[in-house]
């Protein structure tokens, strides 16, 4: 691991452990042991460095959606494979995930931060999961329902399960498969 992907990973754990502002780039630099000039060489501010860390990590987990979506699986399959994916990679990434729900417009945003930036980026989890209920509804697995809206509602799905997960105290196992199972349920067209 180089120095530049350790300081990353060393944010990614303080940012989502502690919060943009409980976070300070002098921790950063004490978990990556390196020292508190690199980080800042590396990546300047503590906004950028924040940006820097949560969208390493959007990238690595887009990465994983784009490869389980699959040509020839139906729009409902790919649905339940993008879902699969994600929860499995919150599962592996666990101490280093909380960033991206930190750094998310679909969370309180952290102040300090620049919100369109982040709107842009996640904006592909999105994309993914609105070409899938678009497949899904030409080839007849997912009933008639308006696209944009039913990714969202997917995806809020996805990110209310990985928060409970992660976050709260609450016993939460199997949460991930039932939300999968609640999804299809909800999806599924009974005519086909």
């Amino acid at each position: 691991m180089t120095k530049k992907e350790a300081i990353l990973t060393a944010a990614q754990e303080a940012f989502g452990e502690l919060g943009f502002t409980g976070a300070t780039v002098k921790d950063v630099a004490s978990r990556a042991d390196v020292s508190f000039g690199l980080v800042s060489h590396y990546f300047g501010s503590k906004q950028e460095l924040f940006l820097a860390s949560g969208f390493d990590m959007a990238d690595r987990i887009i990465a994983r959606l784009q490869a389980s979506l699959n040509d020839e699986l139906t729009g409902l399959d790919n649905i339940k494979s993008y879902m699969t994916a994600y929860f499995d990679f919150t599962e592996e990434y666990r101490t280093r995930f909380p960033i991206l729900l930190r750094c998310s417009p679909f969370s309180h945003m952290e102040p300090g931060v620049d919100a369109a930036k982040v709107a842009v980026k996640f904006r592909t989890f999105i994309e993914l999961l609105e070409q899938c209920v678009s497949k899904g509804i030409a080839d007849g697995t997912i009933r008639e329902l308006p696209i944009k809206q039913t990714a969202l509602i997917i995806y809020g799905n996805i990110v209310g399960s990985v928060r409970t997960s992660l976050l709260t105290p609450y016993q939460s196992e199997g949460l991930h498969e039932e939300t999968i199972c609640h999804v299809e349920r909800s999806l599924t067209n009974s005519q086909s």
